[in-house]
């Protein structure tokens, strides 16, 4: 599912306990990462449940690199948050994603404010892990 349309189906959820399902749903709808991929090189350290996220990297036309992203946990809520973070950044280019300010959607959606300090850290680390990939690709296209 694409950042718009989860954004327009968050628009339509007043109430956090529907919010909270419909990440889970978002998490279930996850591709799934292969075995091989649940890895300790993939393993996002600070984040309370496990989260692993793999990176491959293409360019595109222009030869700038694009960071495709696929993840995974094994607590549903953070499935959901995996999912909702790779909605805003897979597919996107190295520069984009480091002009990209993931807590600032989070802001807009209230996320923010109801995730426990854990999934905030959680979040914090994954986005980190992602921009740091980003810098990597940037500078071996350089």
């Amino acid at each position: 599912m694409n950042l718009e349309e989860i954004l327009d189906n968050f628009s339509f959820l007043d109430d956090w306990e529907d919010r909270y399902r419909y990440l889970i749903e978002l998490g279930r709808a996850l591709d799934p990462l292969s075995d091989e991929a649940h890895n300790s090189a993939n393993k996002v350290l600070g984040c309370a449940s496990q989260v692993w996220l793999e990176t491959t990297i293409v360019k595109d036309e222009s030869g700038k690199p694009v960071l495709n992203l696929k993840g995974d946990s094994d607590a549903h809520i953070v499935r959901g948050l995996v999912a909702l973070i790779l909605a805003i950044y897979s597919g996107h280019t190295a520069s984009e994603i480091l002009k990209t300010d993931a807590q600032d959607l989070f802001q807009s959606l209230g996320l923010a404010a109801h995730l426990t300090p854990q999934r905030t850290n959680g979040v914090r680390s994954m986005v980190e892990r992602i921009k740091r990939d980003a810098k990597v690709a940037e500078q071996a296209i350089a």
